[in-house]
């Protein structure tokens, strides 16, 4: 099945983002509408595909991870933290390949890759 999914991974306590909001838009013609928002599991992990089958189609897309309002949750953070929401917009060039966007972050830093 053509799909959507992501995970996330705090790198700073070494454990899933679990409870992470997560938001998809789809971008065109400097228009973007929101497609999903979830929570992700208890294991940092959408439950659901965030979109799959013929509604995910070739085009940018963009997904926000809402990090800063996590890491209030588990540590101290100062008034303005240095990450809040974690945007990555991405090209999905063949909507029959399943599309995995997974996100390694801590309070300071972030990364992502196409995964599989």
């Amino acid at each position: 099945m053509t799909k959507l999914t992501t995970h996330v991974l705090d790198i700073y306590s070494g454990k899933p983002g679990k409870g992470i909001k997560v938001e998809l838009y789809f971008l065109e013609n400097n228009k973007r509408d929101k497609i999903n928002s979830i929570t992700l599991n208890e294991d940092g992990r959408a439950s659901e595909p965030l979109i799959k089958g013929s509604n995910f189609k070739e085009g940018k897309y963009e997904l926000v991870f809402f990090i800063g309002d996590y890491f209030n949750g588990i540590k101290e953070t100062s008034k303005i933290p240095f990450l809040d929401d974690v945007v990555i917009r991405f090209g999905i060039s063949n909507s029959k390949e399943h599309y995995h966007v997974p996100l390694l972050v801590s309070p300071w830093s972030y990364s992502t890759y196409r995964g599989s």
